[in-house]
């Protein structure tokens, strides 16, 4: 295997997916001492799954919203990160243990993909993770959605505002335990 990555820049990505619909979350909001401010909370269950890879170190991003989430979705995301990487850059890409990542023969990772799989109960090793709860608090929250065109128009809207800002993907996804300490 290192022959075949030998003249190559390797980049360490980290990849998750989240759940994001109308049934919403409340999150704490800065309000005048004294009052109780006011949120809407939807009950509606529509939703759509967004899938994220990231690099640390450079603040790249790539993602996919799609409405189900399955091994054809996984294996669509892989090809369209594999098709974004620079020529002779091969990626080792992290992520967690799900049936549709490791379980499934029917998914094949691009050959200058390397995906390894994080131990059980540990998503804090993942650095998406922090993304989530980053999107959830400051663009997926407090709202409500009229349809899933809605959902998905948020869903879009709040990672392009914090995944095409590379500073800020490193600032949030940070990897303290990564050598370098991107």
């Amino acid at each position: 295997m290192r022959a075949a990555r030998r003249g190559r820049r390797v980049e360490v990505w980290f990849a998750d997916e989240a759940r994001f619909g109308q049934k919403g979350a409340l999150t704490r909001v800065w309000a005048e001492r004294g009052t109780r401010p006011t949120a809407p909370k939807q009950t509606a269950y529509g939703n759509l799954y967004v899938l994220t890879a990231v690099c640390p170190a450079s603040g790249r991003a790539e993602g996919l919203v799609s409405p189900a989430l399955n091994t054809g979705v996984v294996q669509t995301f892989l090809d369209q990160l594999s098709a974004t990487l620079p020529r002779r850059t091969h990626v080792v890409l992290v992520w967690d243990g799900a049936g549709y990542h490791s379980a499934s023969r029917a998914l094949a990772v691009p050959a200058n993909i390397t995906a390894v799989t994080l131990p059980p109960y540990s998503p804090e090793l993942n650095p998406v993770e922090r993304l989530w709860l980053y999107l959830r608090q400051h663009y997926w929250s407090n709202r409500v959605y009229p349809d899933l065109d809605a959902v998905e128009d948020a869903a879009v809207d709040g990672w392009r505002a914090v995944c095409l800002r590379p500073e800020r993907v490193r600032t949030i996804c940070r990897c303290e335990y990564l050598t370098g300490g991107s």
